[in-house]
């Protein structure tokens, strides 16, 4: 890890506070946009919903936002890095196996909500300008601005950084200064910070507990909060949120105090069409200025959320959850990754869902029920966290009992959702349940038909093999990628192939284990030595956010090796030897196919045959290790699965 990651978790700062501000509340920080025309709809404005709304707007932000998120979910980060899947990490050292439930569905339905977030901010704020231009059509401006927004990410959110910051700073203050000004003149919206109002509202109102699933969307930014606490750091995020919340709530009573004094009217009779009490609370002369700044704070939004789905994926691929898939860093930024693959299916998904759509308002259907599912998961993994921290009982219990409440019924009045548009971002997260599911599970059953065998029975041949004239020399390093977690151990497809698949005479033969470790950053490596000048094995021990680029870290081991007199790395050519040339280095990657031999069960066939179809899809093995094609000998190997040990035939005469 290096200094000023350290720095970044451990210090509070300004420069981390405005970062926080860009980075970290671009999804909770818009929520003012849609949350309060969301609860009141097309119905009459009516004092007690609209009181006992904002009452539970406040309440949730409390419970849920701040208690929950900022206070204790921050506390369950793996080495200054958030989200489900480092929570998961975290958890794993329980050995409870199922654990990996909660894990894949969090994490798949905090993906599938990064595929609405950006349709509904942006339409949110776009909408805005049918204020002035009632009839124009804003779903080809909202796909222009997502078409930008998702093109600009190869160069990395570095350059526009330094914009989002203060664009936030002026978006938060836009936020409070509004609702401020509602407030003094109808100060009896203050009375809402009484819970009673909430509990009116859900017991007695035959409205109420429909209005919940409307109010939930005001901390649906929380979970996206935890997964980028890497970039801010814990104290930096928490500071920062005293001010991002009471501007929130600010603008929120803003809302409700001016509702109330319209009581009796609806919003298409108070702004027309797209009547929204975020923009009505706007001055006429200010709408303009008004709905720029929110369209770009949207867009911000929108950014985090994105950057927020690559940081997932990159976990979900060192958990083996993912495909691999190609990943590029844009900066020199840690935590600062690129996935081509996954950008432009977010994008493709966000197009789809304006198209489906069209307007926010029904946007606002498909929200919420897919991050509902994710909270939930993440209060489950909590409390494994907390148990594995070994938390008293007394304060574990009660606690993840409100949350499981809590959060229960807000599923509970989500679900009515479904039917409206909930359905599109279930059918999306059950499509990334079951390729995680899919790759873990293949990569499972792979590993248990893996045959392992005893380096010590090998040594002998092998130095005898590098010693063996009448067989061509292959190449002068010969090095093999191995899954074995043992120095002395090797796949026995290894032996295989060099031995029996056209033996391989090298010089020297290398064995490459990459260990990824459960904490973000680290870059380390060890060689062992196991017959004298003729076979070594490398570990690289890499942090589970560090790229794998194998063929240059190689390159720095052989470098420090020769360096140390451990190795000689010159051709063993008499005429190359005599001009110091360097011997060849040939990488041999093996890659299995299903043999017809295999007698699968139903749920293994169906696991394998999804598995090597996605795999056709996804990375070759050599770009996901960052390897040069051209030093690159990829070798197929059958797997067999339950092969039957004697088909019994019959000799005829």
């Amino acid at each position: 890890m290096n200094i000023s990651h350290k720095d970044l978790h451990s210090k509070l700062t300004l420069g981390g506070l405005l970062v926080s501000l860009g980075i970290i509340y671009g999804d909770i920080g818009t929520s003012p946009l849609y949350v309060m025309k969301a609860i009141i709809g097309s119905h009459l404005i009516n004092a007690d919903i609209v009181l006992g709304g904002i009452s539970c707007v406040f309440w949730t932000l409390t419970l849920q936002t701040t208690i929950k998120y900022v206070l204790i979910t921050l506390s369950a980060d793996n080495h200054g890095e958030g989200g489900i899947f480092a929570l998961y990490a975290l958890v794993k050292k329980t050995k409870i196996r199922w654990l990996i439930v909660p894990a894949i569905i969090g994490g798949s339905a905090l993906l599938a909500d990064g595929i609405i977030t950006p349709p509904i901010s942006v339409s949110s704020a776009v909408e805005g300008i049918k204020t002035f231009y009632p009839e124009i059509n804003t779903v080809p401006i909202v796909i222009g601005i997502l078409f930008v927004l998702f093109t600009i990410q190869q160069f990395g959110s570095k350059l526009v950084g330094k914009f989002f910051a203060p664009m936030m700073l002026l978006w938060f203050g836009m936020l409070g200064v509004l609702g401020l000004l509602q407030i003094a003149q109808h100060p009896e919206v203050l009375k809402a910070f009484n819970p009673y109002y909430a509990y009116n509202l859900l017991s007695i109102h035959p409205e109420g507990f429909y209005v919940l699933g409307f109010v939930f969307l005001c901390t649906t930014g929380a979970e996206a909060l935890y997964s980028d606490m890497g970039h801010c750091g814990r104290k930096n995020i928490r500071i920062s949120w005293i001010f991002v919340k009471t501007t929130l709530v600010l603008n929120y009573f803003g809302q409700a105090a001016y509702l109330i004094h319209h009581e009796g009217q609806t919003l298409v009779g108070l702004g027309g069409e797209n009547g929204n009490p975020f923009y009505l609370i706007m001055a006429d002369w200010f709408q303009p200025i008004g709905i720029i700044i929110a369209t770009l704070a949207a867009v911000i939004a929108s950014q985090a959320l994105i950057s927020g789905s690559f940081t997932l994926i990159n976990e979900a691929m060192r958990l083996n959850f993912w495909p691999k898939v190609k990943i590029k860093y844009p900066s020199e930024l840690k935590g600062q990754l690129y996935i081509p693959s996954i950008n432009w299916l977010l994008f493709f998904g966000c197009v789809g869902v304006v198209l489906h759509f069209e307007k926010s308002s029904n946007m606002e259907h498909a929200y919420g029920l897919a991050i509902i599912l994710c909270m939930i998961m993440t209060t489950i993994l909590l409390n494994y966290y907390m148990i594995m921290k070994r938390v008293k009982l007394y304060f574990m219990v009660p606690l993840i009992t409100v949350y499981l409440t809590i959060e229960f019924g807000f599923l509970i009045a989500n679900v009515t959702k479904f039917a409206e548009g909930g359905y599109v971002t279930l059918i999306i997260a059950f499509i990334l349940i079951s390729v995680m599911t899919i790759w873990y599970f293949a990569k499972k059953i792979n590993k248990s038909y893996t045959q392992i065998v005893k380096l010590e029975d090998y040594k002998k041949v092998l130095s005898e093999l590098s010693d063996d004239l009448s067989i061509p020399k292959y190449a002068t390093h010969l090095i093999y990628m191995t899954n074995a977690g043992r120095a002395d151990e090797i796949e026995e497809k290894v032996m295989y192939s060099i031995l029996r698949k056209r033996p391989k005479r090298a010089d020297i033969y290398w064995f490459v284990h990459v260990n990824i470790l459960n904490i973000p950053y680290k870059t380390e490596y060890k060689v062992v030595e196991i017959a004298e000048d003729t076979l070594f094995r490398v570990d690289f021990n890499l942090g589970f956010r560090e790229p794998t680029k194998i063929n240059l870290m190689f390159k720095e081991v052989i470098t420090d090796m020769v360096k140390k007199g451990e190795v000689d790395v010159t051709s063993r050519y008499e005429s190359l030897n005599k001009n110091n040339i360097i011997g060849d280095f040939k990488f041999v990657l093996s890659e299995k196919y299903l043999s017809n031999d295999s007698d699968l069960t139903f749920f293994e066939k169906i696991i394998m045959n999804s598995y090597f179809f996605i795999k056709k899809l996804s990375l070759s093995e050599e770009s996901a290790f960052g390897l040069d094609s051209s030093s690159v000998k990829v070798e197929k190997f059958p797997m067999v699965l339950h092969a039957p040990e004697n088909i019994g035939l019959t000799r005829v005469h």
